[in-house]
């Protein structure tokens, strides 16, 4: 059970955040700037969900299950992997989660017409917003792969980032009217 009685406790003045572990590390560490880009991503699915509570209860009942997922991932990363006993057990990503995101793509995928060009962010507001949580998932996919060269992390938490990514892309297909309101690139059209 989280309690937040107190937001700020001046700990972080010097630039400084505690890990699950309770190591210090620099607020601008690899690991710090991946788990706070998963936020972002959390941010971001925010965002959509005001558009999707209404008109798309199936994405956003998906889009529910992956803010909470994305809450776990954050807890994955903010607690290293370490042979010392913490005293708890670390929450962490589970290959289940990563086989859920799969099978809600394939959910979604199964009504969309495939494509034959690439899709620009647009169409409905929703998918636009998709796209951005698409960009941001991305990045923070990348700050983990570059964390995994440097500090052992969770693989089904890269697996789980990776398939977000596709998800917020054929969600965003989805909701453009299943494909038929996408925006399709022209390349050289303004040449």
């Amino acid at each position: 059970m989280v309690v937040l009685n107190k937001i700020y406790t001046k700990t972080g003045d010097d630039g400084t955040t505690a890990l699950g572990s309770g190591e210090r590390r620099p607020k601008n560490d690899l690991r710090i700037e991946a788990y706070g880009t998963v936020d972002e991503t959390n941010a971001v699915v925010g965002l959509v969900r005001l558009q999707t509570q209404e008109g798309a209860p199936e994405v956003d009942r998906t889009l529910s299950r992956i803010q909470n997922d994305l809450f776990d991932l954050g807890a994955d990363l903010a607690t290293p992997e370490t042979d010392q006993d913490l005293g708890y057990e670390p929450l962490r990503i589970t290959e289940p989660q990563v086989t859920a995101i799969e099978e809600a793509i394939d959910v979604l995928n199964a009504d969309l017409n495939p494509l034959r060009s690439f899709v620009l962010p647009g169409g409905s507001a929703a998918s636009a917003h998709l796209h951005l949580a698409r960009t941001v998932s991305r990045r923070a996919e990348r700050l983990m792969v570059e964390l995994s060269a440097r500090e052992k992390i969770n693989p089904s938490a890269v697996r789980y980032m990776n398939r977000l990514s596709d998800y917020f892309f054929v969600a965003s297909r989805y909701l453009n009217d299943k494909g038929a309101d996408d925006v399709l690139w022209v390349p050289g059209q303004n040449r």
